[in-house]
């Protein structure tokens, strides 16, 4: 069990560092791509834009722009050069025929020029030959200079990110992966080593706790026996009333102990596992049944009435005996020591996964600090009465570790107008 809980903290203590490392340094190239690309396309577009401010002068001071084109060097081989009115509309196409070519004013490039003095486009196709082209355009007073590069494995490759960068930092954080593997296992051996020790600590510190009031809890029922039965076997004259008061008093100091240790064994099985608890398929409704079978035929000074509000059969699977103690325990609470008449048990929620219950009395309720503690066990509210009533003081506890073994929780609060308010939960299937 220790080497399977060391592995799963391990696994996930490294998936968390593994995909956080992972997440930074693939948003840090992505980045860094962009960024390069990015820069590269401006270091192009700034190539073609010397160019095209060199036409634009030309043609507006009046020379010939055909003239300039075939006289001066070109920054590129297959430079596409295209000059426009301020319209839009194109007046000359070293590639095409320029009345073929519709307006481009709305080209991308063109929009950028027109608004801020020039423009670039990366990857379009072009309309009139179906290539693709990356665009740069400049705006002068009465005449927008174009040019175009088609798209090759030379553009593609002056274009693309430094992949020697990437690499060399996804090398890094792949070694950096495998560093990080064995350090968290290491890390992990040693967390779990701790824990293993605190939680052995803790157990061990629980078992003292509960050995040491288990003894103080027989002292009272021992000693009262040991009482009576001294009395019984002294040799004393008794009347035959008060021989039965003895033997009466030991039967329910008796009766007393066999609780306790039932309970404390009921507890020590949850506890350890509950490999030898079984599970079957259990009807909620039919063990509310029960308990309110059960309550109808107590004395009427002790009995509560039992309201349900089940809209629904509530099927678990779980143990019978258990979730029988968890009504059987806060109905027995309520009746000792609420001091109420009535007790609710209502459906809060019900799914394929979960149901959700809540328990309510009417009684006095107990004050705000006591509340934390009523789940601890050999916890009482009246000692006094506590014992008096015959509880063993484990009642809530058994409540507690009964809801958790159907992988629930449960909570207490005071109930508005008066009582106590138990909701809890139980898993249809753990």
């Amino acid at each position: 069990m220790a080497s399977a809980i060391s592995l799963s903290f391990h696994k996930q203590l490294f998936l968390q560092l593994i995909f956080f490392s992972w997440a930074i340094v693939l948003c840090f190239i992505g980045f860094q791509y962009l960024r390069e690309k990015e820069y590269k396309s401006e270091f192009l577009d700034a190539q073609l834009q010397q160019y095209n401010r060199h036409l634009l002068v030309a043609v507006e001071d009046g020379e010939s722009y055909e003239e300039y084109i075939a006289s001066h060097e070109k920054p590129f081989d297959d430079l596409r050069i295209t000059l426009m009115t301020i319209q839009g509309a194109v007046v000359y196409d070293n590639t095409i025929e320029a009345n073929s070519l519709d307006n481009h004013v709305k080209r991308p490039e063109i929009k950028d020029a027109l608004e801020n003095g020039s423009g670039y486009h990366i990857g379009r196709q072009s309309a009139s030959d179906g290539r693709e082209y990356f665009y740069s355009a400049t705006c002068g007073e009465r005449v927008i200079v174009r040019t175009a590069i088609p798209y090759s494995s030379t553009l593609n490759d002056l274009l693309s990110a430094d992949w020697s960068f990437l690499i060399t930092m996804i090398s890094i954080t792949l070694a950096m992966s495998v560093v990080a593997y064995f350090t968290t296992r290491k890390l992990g051996k040693d967390i779990e080593r701790v824990n293993r020790y605190e939680a052995e600590r803790e157990k061990n510190r629980l078992k003292r706790q509960l050995t040491n009031n288990i003894n103080h809890e027989l002292k009272t029922p021992v000693a009262s026996i040991q009482v009576c039965l001294e009395t019984l076997l002294s040799g004393i004259t008794l009347s035959e009333e008060k021989r039965q008061e003895l033997i009466e008093r030991c039967y329910t100091q008796n009766e007393r102990l066999r609780r306790l240790l039932n309970d404390v064994s009921l507890i020590t099985r949850m506890e350890d596992g509950g490999a030898f608890i079984s599970r079957e398929r259990v009807a909620i409704n039919e063990i509310i049944d029960e308990v309110a079978g059960e309550l109808d035929i107590m004395p009427e000074e002790e009995r509560m009435m039992l309201h349900t509000d089940f809209s629904e059969e509530i099927i678990i699977d779980g143990n019978p005996s258990l979730i029988g103690s968890i009504f059987r325990n806060l109905t027995e609470n309520s009746i000792a020591y609420s001091e109420g008449k009535n007790i609710y048990i209502s459906l809060l929620e019900n799914n394929e996964r979960v149901c959700r219950i809540r328990f309510e009395d009417d009684g006095k309720g107990v004050k705000d600090e006591q509340l934390p503690h009523l789940f601890e066990r050999f916890y009482r509210v009246d000692k006094g009465r506590s014992r008096q009533k015959g509880g063993t003081g484990l009642g809530l506890a058994i409540v507690k570790h009964a809801v958790q073994f159907h992988g629930g929780n449960i909570t207490v609060t005071k109930r508005p107008g008066g009582g106590l308010r138990f909701d809890f939960s139980l898993k249809k299937q753990v």
